[in-house]
């Protein structure tokens, strides 16, 4: 419970992506973390250590009590 980032949440990067997006939507939480550009839409793998290291901020965080 004490995750700092869920699925669907959108963060920002500190290095835009070349296609001059830097938020990506979290698809994939775990050891490794699966992220989506919102820009263009690409799909990147990255291990969890670089992951942290690499985000600048959470822009959106998914409420979790909307489970109906």
């Amino acid at each position: 419970m004490g995750d700092k980032y869920s699925l669907r949440d959108i963060v920002q990067t500190k290095k835009g992506h070349p296609c001059g997006s830097d938020q990506w939507e979290i698809i994939r939480v775990g050891m490794d973390f699966k992220i989506k550009c919102l820009g263009c839409g690409r799909v990147v793998m990255l291990p969890r250590s670089k992951f942290e290291k690499s985000v600048k901020k959470i822009v959106k965080k998914v409420e979790d009590d909307s489970q109906e």
